[in-house]
């Protein structure tokens, strides 16, 4: 069972794809557009390519635990999300997973110019592992 992550954000969206056992972090990209609609039919193109059977969205929790409009952003996203993909969409706490990701690419000697290009697919992942793991209990 193929599951994707997603990393949503206002300029690019990153994207990674487990394997076809639904246990490890593979693919990973990222999209580069600002336009919601565009990026929903993206991201419905890629699970339909890669075969992806569950959509785990990243949602913003703020670091208290409490939900800000940001939240109701993505949740309603998530609605359409599942809606044109007719895929289940699980929303999972994102929280620190863009400090984490680049933490990251810092320790792999990109420099911060760079990071922007790779910080949302490696935010992705870190979203993708992090239900695997909990899937995995």
């Amino acid at each position: 069972m193929r599951i994707m992550a997603i990393d949503l954000g206002d300029a690019r969206t990153g994207i990674a794809v487990s394997d076809p056992t639904g246990t490890l972090a593979g693919v990973t990209l990222t999209i580069h557009n600002r336009k919601e609609d565009e990026v929903l039919a993206r991201i419905c193109g890629l699970a339909a390519e890669y075969g992806v059977e569950e959509l785990v969205l990243g949602h913003p929790v703020n670091m208290d635990g409490s939900l800000g409009p940001r939240s109701e952003k993505y949740r309603a996203f998530g609605e359409r999300l599942k809606a044109a993909s007719g895929l289940p969409v699980t929303l999972w706490d994102e929280r620190r997973t863009s400090v984490e990701a680049h933490q990251i690419l810092s320790d792999s000697g990109k420099r911060m110019k760079k990071h922007k290009a790779q910080v949302d697919a490696v935010a992705a992942s870190l979203i993708l592992e992090g239900y695997l793991t909990y899937r995995k209990r």
